[in-house]
């Protein structure tokens, strides 16, 4: 009989994991089509501007080379973020590394490689403005993923978010921490989710091109 209900306890918390697994991966889902959904929107809206420093000068060239910069360290936070939460998101509080200065590094460094896209325009103002519509857009997952997670993981993730800012990073918290079982599998989607955002930059060289001959008309400029 004890036996029997050990067996009862354990089938019933394997369905909550699994439910809970199953109701993260949509947010998760969710994020990435965000993400998507914003680079498309920002390359079409940004088809008919440009910058306000020419195509050649060494301001345009300078902002697009911090901009490749960013975009390569957002793509690596993400990887390395990926390294810590490897699936355990949805089932225990993890506080090394990255998410031991923030909950969400994840977002944080999209949010960084979205400011290299809008670089890749030779435009600080769209730099700045592609890192502030990814974080806003982000919060709304952010705040869903948190109530999810309240409800899922109870008294210790509360404490953790008590501890760590939501989204700027508190250096001064930082700790190493454990990495937890490696995972290549999403290691692999983590980068082909963030090579996106590489997509930026033989588009927006090719959108230089087509102004440059006349073929894209120029609507507006900005610095």
């Amino acid at each position: 009989m004890l036996n029997e209900v050990k067996s009862a306890r354990a089938e019933r918390v394997q369905g909550e994991q699994a439910q809970a697994k199953h109701a993260l991966g949509r947010y998760q889902h969710a994020r990435r089509m965000v993400l998507a959904a914003l680079v498309v929107v920002m390359f079409a809206a940004l088809l008919f501007g440009q910058s306000a420093f020419p195509p050649e000068s060494v301001p345009h060239e300078t902002i697009e080379m911090v901009g490749v910069l960013l975009i390569f360290l957002g793509i690596v936070g993400r990887l390395w973020s990926t390294l810590y939460i490897g699936g355990r998101k949805s089932s225990e509080v993890v506080t090394g590394g990255p998410y031991s200065i923030t909950r969400n590094p994840l977002y944080v460094f999209s949010s960084i490689a979205a400011a290299g896209v809008g670089a890749q325009m030779g435009s600080i103002t769209a730099a700045i403005g592609f890192a502030v519509i990814c974080a806003a857009a982000f919060h709304v997952v952010i705040l869903r993923e948190e109530k999810f997670l309240k409800e899922a993981l109870g008294t210790p993730f509360q404490a953790y978010m008590a501890r760590v800012p939501r989204f700027f990073p508190k250096l001064s918290l930082y700790q190493e921490g454990d990495t937890g079982s490696f995972k290549p599998r999403l290691l692999r989607t983590t980068l082909l989710d963030g090579l996106v955002f590489l997509v930026a930059m033989p588009f927006f060289e090719s959108i230089d091109g087509a102004q440059l001959s006349g073929i894209l008309p120029v609507v507006f400029r900005f610095p």
